[in-house]
């Protein structure tokens, strides 16, 4: 049975300034990790270090744009600089959307999406893949759903999942000989805010969540099945039933899977 992330292992976390991401560094942060931390807001991300301080962790906030591949690399330096070593590289920086393609003024937000959730993560595991390596560490993506099919008001952000999801498929069979592992996260609606943020059909943030926050998995429990996941060493995994359901369906009545898609979406939940 694999060893669970625990006391003194190094793990990254990018996007760790709210939402999953600062859940993940909370529920580490109880387990004694010491935790190397990036998002862009450095007050907010400063104030998830001190929290994960607070509960007995070393953590270590390193403001970073993942868009920026030059940033990634000193991400992943300042943890080797500090601690000499990565365990855990926990790919969780993301930017949604909520908006019809054939509404959208600009293609400028499809490009951002794919920057951030889909090629950050792939330098930051560039960057890092050495000193996984030499750990015989862990590779843990936090994706969606709509990495697994395509979801109405979200074109780009669908895109950036599925790239993700082939890109970490095809990394794990690259990796089998290595001691590194590669694990990917399927959520769908979690409560995180991330949607407040989100692209409208004019390219300016949303300002609220068309999602109903209150009736669908919290933070918590996500990062709670990612760890499960990350610590058994899981290819991957899908958290809701609906979802497990959709991934069978798929199969036999893909139509049946698309209008359920476009129900979800119209529900917000």
């Amino acid at each position: 049975m694999p060893t669970p992330l625990g006391r003194d292992d190094v793990v990254l976390i990018t996007g760790a300034s709210a939402g999953i991401g600062e859940a993940l560094a909370m529920q580490l942060a109880a387990r004694g990790c010491r935790l190397v931390l990036a998002a862009r807001g450095e007050d907010a991300l400063e104030a998830v270090a001190e929290a994960c301080r607070q509960r007995g962790a070393e953590a270590l906030a390193v403001p970073t744009d993942v868009a920026d591949e030059a940033q990634c690399r000193a991400f992943v330096e300042a943890a080797v600089e500090r601690w000499g070593r990565v365990d855990a590289l926990v790919n969780n920086a993301g930017i949604s959307m909520w908006a019809r393609f054939d509404e959208m003024d600009s293609l400028e937000p499809l490009r951002r999406i794919m920057d951030v959730n889909y090629f950050g993560a792939v330098a930051c595991t560039h960057a890092a893949l050495p000193h996984l390596k030499a750990a015989r560490g862990r590779i843990v993506n936090v994706a969606s759903l709509t990495g697994k099919t395509g979801v109405p008001t979200r074109t780009g952000y669908a895109a950036s999942k599925h790239a993700m999801a082939g890109f970490f498929d095809s990394l794990r069979i690259e990796l089998v000989d290595s001691g590194v592992t590669v694990t990917t996260a399927f959520p769908g609606f979690v409560a995180t805010g991330v949607r407040r943020h989100a692209y409208g059909a004019d390219g300016a943030p949303l300002g609220e969540s068309p999602v109903r926050e209150n009736e669908v998995m919290t933070a918590d429990e996500c990062a709670r099945l990612v760890l499960r996941a990350a610590d058994r060493r899981k290819r991957e995994v899908v958290m809701t039933a609906r979802g497990k359901l959709g991934q069978w369906a798929k199969l036999v009545a893909p139509g049946l899977v698309d209008r359920l898609a476009a129900r979800a979406i119209e529900r917000g939940k």
